[in-house]
């Protein structure tokens, strides 16, 4: 199975302390496409700053478990999907690392083509939660060209509310509100009420408490 074509390459990292482990699922990855970086600790990684498309991680490494390096970027809100693989693995740890949400587990010796496989469902998975942090960025970027009070209009209209009531409660002319409102709507780009209610919902704004 080849790697997704895009430039550049994904970049799967391999945490594993056998350093022939390292170069020998360096070659089947680099075959396939794949950018490729080993480390033998999780000390040397996490020092690193990297954030991979993909880690292959050894379940047992000499600094600190795999689960608990897992532990360690979930707190991080680091969201590389994990493939677990090892030698000693067992149903109950498999089950405990999959709840912590790693994506596979697969025992040495494994078929290439397993994971081969599994990295490629990663990558996609690495993907898609990427574009959606893009999105998220993007919405948040325009959020902010909003002034104070535009964005205080923001949070009522996204209410459903008429501008009449919207003036009533911030104490300003329905003429006013409708300024404000048309400048939100050029700033976040929306060309609808509900397209407008997305964009907030996305960028998670709160609607106002409306009293009236």
């Amino acid at each position: 199975m080849n790697a997704i074509s895009e430039s550049p390459a994904p970049l799967v990292t391999i945490i594993d302390d056998d350093p022939s482990v390292g170069r020998g699922l360096s070659r089947i990855l680099k075959t396939s496409g794949y950018r490729v970086e080993c480390y033998e600790t999780a000390s040397q990684f996490l020092d690193c700053g990297r954030h991979p498309n993909c880690l292959l991680l050894d379940l047992n490494l000499p600094d600190m478990s795999g689960l608990d390096l897992q532990n360690e970027l979930v707190r991080g809100d680091l969201r590389t999907p994990i493939i677990f693989i090892s030698g000693l693995g067992d149903i109950p740890t498999s089950v405990k690392a999959m709840k912590s949400g790693a994506l596979d587990f697969l025992e040495k010796p494994f078929d290439s083509e397993d994971l081969l496989k599994a990295v490629h469902e990663a990558i996609e998975m690495d993907q898609r939660a990427r574009t959606k942090d893009d999105r998220f960025n993007q919405i948040r970027s325009r959020v902010h060209l909003l002034t104070p009070r535009e964005f205080e209009v923001l949070t009522f209209v996204i209410t459903g509310v008429p501008n009449k009531a919207i003036a009533d409660e911030l104490n300003a002319s329905e003429k006013t509100i409708k300024v404000h409102r048309g400048r939100v709507m050029t700033k976040l780009g929306a060309t609808s009420i509900v397209e407008l209610v997305r964009l907030a919902d996305k960028a998670g704004i709160k609607p106002a408490l409306v009293t009236i």
